[in-house]
């Protein structure tokens, strides 16, 4: 059985710092899986923000988060991280980690394409 588990949310003032963790377990962490960060604001749809491929550690980046956020993954623990610099009240929304399986391709940020999703974390960001 397949289980992400997010942690590391919480409230912030402008410009600061968070550092989120997304645990998995069950058999999914693997060279050919994409494992994405999404976000859900408040009347918005989910949007997805940073992703890495596990077996060449590729990263990609929203427009929106690029150059302030950062993922990377730590494969002795089966865990992906995600840094968040600079927040801004704009990033206040429930952060999702999410997991696919890919083989060849971008892991690209459909949302339809993520198989297995954790139950959230928010994150609060304020002016």
């Amino acid at each position: 059985q397949v289980q992400l588990v997010e942690s590391g949310g919480g409230s912030v003032q402008a410009g600061g710092s968070l550092r989120l963790s997304c645990a998995a377990s069950g058999y999914i962490y693997s060279g050919n899986v994409c494992m994405g960060w999404f976000r859900e604001a408040p009347g918005k749809e989910r949007e997805g923000i940073a992703n890495i491929y596990i077996g060449n550690t590729y990263s990609y980046y929203a427009d929106s988060v690029r150059g302030r956020f950062t993922i990377s993954q730590d494969n002795a623990k089966n865990t992906v991280y995600l840094q968040m610099n600079t927040l801004k009240p704009e990033d206040t929304a429930m952060y999702y980690c999410a997991a696919r399986r890919l083989n060849i391709g971008n892991c690209g940020f459909e949302k339809n394409d993520y198989n297995y999703w954790g139950q959230g974390t928010q994150v609060t960001v304020s002016s």
